[in-house]
């Protein structure tokens, strides 16, 4: 017997979750996500969530409240008479009565190895804080921030060359495949679910602008993390001499080096460039108003000489 579900969720990191579930046969009631924002170079037109244009394409009625405290909404939810609500990155905090409305209440699909990233960038802040592994846990929801009992876990390695836009891919899927076990388990009375532990808890907050100039003065690993954790966005950037000017360029991928030198100083041709430790090479950029590129592509169009330094 299907389950009759709200899906809650907003982002691309959301849609494979919920694909999933209709494919696996469930009813899904309606879908919440935030409402459609200003898109185009003038902000004129109203850019719908991806949830809710893969909401669209499925037949889901989608709502887009800006707020579940009133007491109209939380009325018009509990009508739905849902079996559960499913919440991927919805990016709405739950009051108490929208948790408690469905039977079985509502589950999460959290993209870390909790309580270890509870928060808003679990999956930047992990290859940030260079962690070798990650994964998805999928929670019951209290109203706490990340608090509620586990049901379900499944890991991932992060690998040096990893940014968090390929991490990201690879968690959705995770996510959605997880999600689909987890409510066929809750459809037959098996599903477990276990406290998280009270050792290892770290937050996760939301990426602010002045952290993400990068400081050449770390080592090269943490400069590592530091620009793989915030690709492809919001991007790492340093200021460079380009046309007689200094033009903002984000760094999309590098890879450690053994060349030495000084701090932010290029040491050689192929753009290694000196750390507080070690060094780096760079092999993804992207100018202001630019695509992204290659450095050797970067090079072609950008006098860049040994010497030279970052800021």
């Amino acid at each position: 017997m299907a389950l009759r579900i709200v899906f809650m969720g907003t982002p691309d990191f959301s849609v494979p979750t919920l694909r999933a579930l209709h494919a696996a046969g469930h009813e899904i009631v309606c879908c919440y996500t935030q409402p459609p924002r200003p898109a185009g170079r003038r902000g004129l037109e109203l850019k719908p969530s991806p949830v809710q244009l893969a909401s669209e394409a499925l037949g889901v009625e989608v709502r887009h409240p800006t707020s579940l405290k009133g007491a109209d909404e939380q009325a018009d939810f509990a009508a739905l008479d849902a079996d559960v609500a499913v919440v991927v990155a919805y990016g709405l905090l739950l009051p108490e009565p929208i948790l408690n409305a469905p039977q079985y209440g509502c589950f999460n699909s959290h993209a870390s190895l909790l309580p270890r990233w509870r928060g808003a960038a679990p999956i930047q802040r992990a290859i940030m804080a260079g962690d070798h592994e990650t994964g998805v846990m999928i929670m019951k929801m209290d109203v706490g921030l990340d608090t509620g009992p586990v049901a379900l876990t499944g890991r991932i390695d992060i690998t040096p060359e990893m940014t968090a836009g390929a991490l990201h891919d690879d968690l959705s899927l995770l996510g959605a495949d997880l999600m689909v076990q987890a409510m066929d388990l809750l459809e037959r009375g098996d599903l477990q679910l276990v406290e998280q532990s009270n050792e290892g808890i770290e937050y996760a907050p939301k990426i602010s602008k002045d952290e993400t100039r990068i400081d050449w003065s770390k080592s090269s690993e943490d400069v590592q993390h530091h620009i793989m954790g915030l690709s492809p966005f919001p991007g790492a950037w340093c200021e460079m001499e380009l046309g007689g000017k200094l033009q903002r360029v984000k760094i999309l991928q590098v890879q450690t080096s053994h060349e030495n030198g000084n701090v932010g100083e290029i040491l050689t041709d192929g753009l290694v460039i000196g750390c507080g430790e070690g060094s780096v090479q760079l092999t993804y950029l992207q100018k202001a108003g630019s695509k992204a590129m290659s450095s050797d592509e970067f090079l072609l169009g950008n006098a860049l000489q040994v010497g030279n330094r970052l800021d």
